[in-house]
């Protein structure tokens, strides 16, 4: 089971609201998720993001891909920077 960690969208048409969520590859953009790991909504200025860093930290490390527009997501919040220091620390 591939486990991609992405974005759920969900608010109204014309005002996206997006959650963080890690799901497996093969479900829907919308679809079936195993876990919410945190929040993103760009209609703020700038950009209000929430994570919930221990665990997306724990499912990187299990193995979950990031999409590409979640990975600069973390990586402006400082937490892909930490994934990578612990890969290294082992």
């Amino acid at each position: 089971m591939a486990v991609k960690i992405r974005l759920k969208r969900m608010g109204s048409k014309k005002k996206p609201f997006y959650r963080i969520v890690v799901a497996d590859s093969r479900s829907p953009r919308d679809g079936r998720f195993i876990e919410t790991v945190g929040t993103y909504n760009p209609l703020l200025d700038p950009a209000q993001v929430t994570v919930k860093e221990d665990l997306i930290l724990d499912w990187l490390s299990k193995g979950a891909q990031p999409s590409d527009t979640v990975r600069n997501i973390l990586s402006k919040e400082g937490v892909m920077k930490k994934f990578h220091e612990s890969k290294l620390a082992k």
